[in-house]
């Protein structure tokens, strides 16, 4: 039996990561020029948000190294789409916002994006998509943790 589960596991989970990186690439081909993918997710992320954001609590929403933020933020901050200013509270923090034009270059993505996934959820069908989602949020939530 245990074998069986293992079998299950190594198929399911190589799924998984083929879906991602085959989305990943048809999705990184209709995002705005320069954009990357962890730009997108930042962007959206912020553009969801009321307040301010630390890096740090960026990454670790994005379960990533604070180093790893600061190089995705720093990019966002060069192409205009983020504003980092110092926190008034205490001067060895950063905090940062989503600017006018990072939420256009955000919306201009999701315009991209959006044919693109309607397609694919057409082809699959909204029923079975919505069939998979409580099993791939389970997935997540036992994955984050660690």
């Amino acid at each position: 039996m245990a074998d069986e589960a293992n079998s299950l596991a190594v198929t399911l989970f190589s799924e998984i990561l083929t879906v991602d990186q085959l989305l990943r690439n048809r999705l990184s081909r209709v995002l705005p020029k320069g954009m990357e993918i962890s730009h997108f997710s930042v962007l959206n992320h912020l553009a969801g948000q009321s307040v301010e954001r630390t890096p740090a609590q960026l990454a670790k929403n994005f379960h990533l190294t604070r180093g790893a933020m600061t190089n995705t933020l720093g990019k966002l901050e060069w192409a205009g789409y983020v504003h980092i200013r110092p926190d008034w509270e205490d001067a060895r923090r950063k905090m940062v916002a989503i600017s006018p034009a990072g939420r256009a270059a955000r919306d201009a993505a999701l315009a991209g994006m959006s044919p693109v996934i309607s397609d694919i959820v057409e082809q699959i069908g909204t029923q079975k998509m919505g069939a998979i989602l409580p099993t791939l949020r389970d997935l997540r939530i036992r994955l984050e943790v660690d």
